[in-house]
């Protein structure tokens, strides 16, 4: 009867036992509780933000001439959203910005990553520091104009401004040595040359036809 009932009260002293050493274990051999200050997990080092692979002197000057040339063709284009009398010539305008506005924000990422600076506003307008760049007096002529006179001078400026911009892609496929900047280059020459056409042909249509003699 005696070891009959002392199985329970071993049986119960035998769990308590287990349990206490698998608190001490979860503790720590100090009493600590482990839970509370856990070990920290090492971790990789956040990515450097620069974009992967080498640019050169050339890649940066593209970047740094491209993005006022861009800033000038979208504020062009503001203007024949306000002044153009062709509806054509306002969608024209529109795919301008829709193009060349994302560009800009892609090149301001280059020059940050690269430490380089990033040029305010339109810089070198009016000192033909980049090819096709608008004038001051350009400018403010085209925002005086309105109705036909300006969609006539709006495509004939940017047609000389397009191609001031392909001048200085294809200077950037020769020489550039970063691939994102080669392979925009080579998407604005594209982009731009099939522009200059569209726009040639634009101008065309709204020429008066030559009167028969």
């Amino acid at each position: 009867m005696n070891i009959s009932r002392s199985l329970p009260r071993r049986a119960a002293m035998t769990a308590a036992t287990v349990a206490g050493a698998l608190t001490l274990a979860a503790c720590g051999s100090d009493g600590s509780s482990s839970a509370s200050t856990p070990t920290p997990t090492p971790t990789a080092s956040a990515p450097a933000s620069a974009p992967a692979g080498r640019h050169n002197q050339a890649d940066v000057t593209f970047a740094q001439q491209m993005i006022p040339h861009h800033r000038q063709a979208i504020a062009m284009a503001d203007m024949a959203e306000e002044h153009a009398s062709s509806s054509q010539v306002k969608a024209f305008a529109q795919k301008i910005q829709k193009e060349q506005k994302p560009e800009i924000q892609t090149m301001t990422g280059w020059l940050k990553a690269w430490g380089e600076r990033v040029p305010h506003g339109m810089e070198g307008m009016g000192h033909n520091a980049m090819p096709g760049m608008m004038s001051d007096h350009d400018m403010h002529q085209m925002k005086s104009a309105s109705g036909n006179a300006f969609d006539t001078m709006f495509l004939t400026m940017m047609i000389k401004h397009h191609q001031g911009a392909i001048d200085m892609a294809k200077t950037e496929k020769q020489h550039g040595a970063y691939g994102p900047a080669k392979k925009m280059a080579a998407g604005i020459v594209t982009t731009q040359t099939a522009e200059i056409t569209q726009m040639r042909t634009m101008l065309g249509t709204s020429s008066p036809s030559p009167t028969a003699h």
